[in-house]
C-alpha cells in the first residue's frame, strides 16, 4: 500500500469511492473538469490509498489560512471512505494519518472533520484515529 496524492487518471476509482460514500447521489454528466479543478486547486489535496495501482480509499484535505491564532491555517478534511472490499485493513487511518501530517507541515493549528454517520463503528473510527468530539457543528445546506 502507498498513500499518495490523487492523480488525474484516479477519476474513475474516485467517482467509485464517492457512489460508496453518498449512494444517493445522482452520476455526473461530466467529472472531469471537476476532478482536473480539484488537483488543480491550492491548498487542497486529495490522498489516496493505492493498492496495485487502484486508489481503494480517499480523503481530501482543505488547508484554509486564517487571521486568528497567530495566522496560523486550519485543515478541513472532507469525503472519507475506503472500498467496501477494503476496509478493516487500516486504510483509512493510513490517509487521515497522511492528511494530518501534511496539515501540521502547513503549521495547522488544528485539523477538523464532520461525519453525517450516527453508526457507533464509524464514530469509534474517528475517535481511535485521534479525533474528538468535544465541538458542536452546524451546517445550512442549498
Amino acid at each position: 500500500m502507498l498513500i499518495r496524492p490523487a492523480v488525474l487518471a484516479d477519476l474513475p476509482a474516485m467517482l467509485d469511492l464517492m457512489r460508496q460514500l453518498h449512494l444517493d447521489d445522482p452520476a455526473l454528466s461530466q467529472p472531469e473538469p471537476i476532478w482536473r479543478a480539484m488537483l488543480a486547486m491550492s491548498g487542497m489535496t486529495v490522498l489516496v490509498a493505492d493498492i496495485d495501482g487502484r486508489a481503494v480509499a480517499t480523503c481530501t484535505l482543505n488547508i484554509i489560512p486564517h487571521l486568528a491564532r497567530g495566522g496560523r491555517p486550519y485543515g478541513l478534511i472532507e469525503n472519507v471512505v475506503t472500498d467496501a472490499g477494503h476496509r478493516q485493513q487500516g486504510l483509512g487511518r493510513a490517509v487521515l494519518d497522511a492528511a494530518c501530517a501534511l496539515a501540521w507541515e502547513a503549521d495547522c493549528y488544528k485539523v477538523m472533520l464532520m461525519t453525517g454517520s450516527k453508526l457507533e463503528a464509524t464514530l469509534q473510527f474517528y475517535r481511535q484515529s485521534g479525533f474528538t468530539a468535544d465541538k458542536t457543528a452546524f451546517q445550512r445546506r442549498n
